[in-house]
């Protein structure tokens, strides 16, 4: 159903290629990005620089770090995600924009990928509850313990950056967290890696599994590895059935956006379910959830279906 461009030119083979946008990705989103953000955000820290790399490294002991860190954060985003896949698709004589040029974005299937990201959170949350508790055999709790310690700094940083203290900070994490994010990874996720790997196997649903395990090896949560894996299918399939990487982007905002909005209700006690729980919702909620969730898909891809035969006519 994708027309891959990838497919119909003469590129350098697509393992390289993975490499390439890998390493590229890593120095932009660990050594590039970080640097130029820490720069962009020394006139937001009214200390030292040796107190602002402190900070930066314990920010749960300084509220004053949080604002330099968000600008941290976004810059790494952008340029590791953004940038640096830009230059890698420039060598190619592409463009970035060419994933969303020429494309009409309906209102239908926008409405069916919103309604669908978050019914399936609660189909979500029994793996996010599974994953959560998972015990490594004897051989790897060296690696158990490692992991542990991660996803506890991982929850001490989402904890520090999303206790708002204004609706400001909540629109500044919406931007970091849902928008930068939406774009940059299902750019290098969907948008390059999912089509190389296609290349590489001609099998589109080899290519969006593979796509989403990386999506979700990267982040080094690995107590939250399957709910990852999931969305990262979940977005790829939208991408692939749609033929538009709008509809990932769209999808990816919303997961990320959603959440920064519930714990912003949940801190100020509008909502009382708190999202960052590891708790499975009840059953019948996740029975409901997972028969719409099905539904809705069936729905998005009959839609792009029907569309692509009556353009063929």
């Amino acid at each position: 159903m994708l027309e891959n461009e990838l497919m119909n030119r003469r590129e350098r083979h697509p393992v390289i290629s993975l490499l390439m946008i890998l390493i590229l990705v890593g120095l932009g989103f660990i050594v590039i990005g970080p640097m130029i953000g820490f720069f962009l955000a020394l006139p937001f820290y009214s200390g030292s620089i040796t107190d602002m790399v402190n900070s930066l490294q314990s920010p749960a002991a300084d509220p004053a770090i949080k604002i330099p860190l968000y600008i941290v954060q976004a810059s790494a985003t952008f340029f590791g995600l953004i940038v640096c896949p830009a230059l890698f698709l420039a060598a190619e004589r592409r463009s970035v924009v060419d994933f969303f040029r020429n494309y009409k974005v309906d209102f239908l299937p926008v409405v069916i990928t919103v309604i669908a990201v978050i019914v399936f959170m609660a189909v979500n949350s029994v793996f996010i509850e599974w994953n959560a508790n998972v015990h490594f055999p004897e051989f790897a709790k060296e690696f158990e313990q490692w992991a542990k310690e991660k996803e506890e700094l991982a929850a001490e940083m989402t904890k520090f950056l999303t206790k708002f203290d204004s609706v400001g900070e909540v629109l500044i994490a919406l931007i970091v967290i849902a928008v930068i994010p939406a774009f940059g990874e299902e750019i290098v996720f969907r948008g390059i890696i999912q089509n190389q790997l296609l290349r590489a196997t001609n099998n589109i649903h080899v290519s969006i599994w593979f796509a989403a395990f990386l999506f979700s090896a990267i982040h080094f949560q690995f107590f939250g590895f399957v709910p990852r894996l999931l969305l990262g299918a979940l977005f790829g399939y939208f991408y692939y059935w749609s033929g538009s990487l709008w509809f990932a982007v769209i999808a990816h905002f919303v997961n990320n956006g959603f959440s920064v909005l519930a714990m912003y209700f949940y801190q100020q006690g509008t909502v009382t379910y708190d999202l960052e729980s590891p708790e499975a919702l009840p059953i019948t909620a996740i029975i409901f959830s997972a028969l719409l969730t099905v539904a809705l898909l069936y729905y998005f891809y009959k839609y792009f279906e029907n569309r692509q035969s009556i353009t063929q006519l």
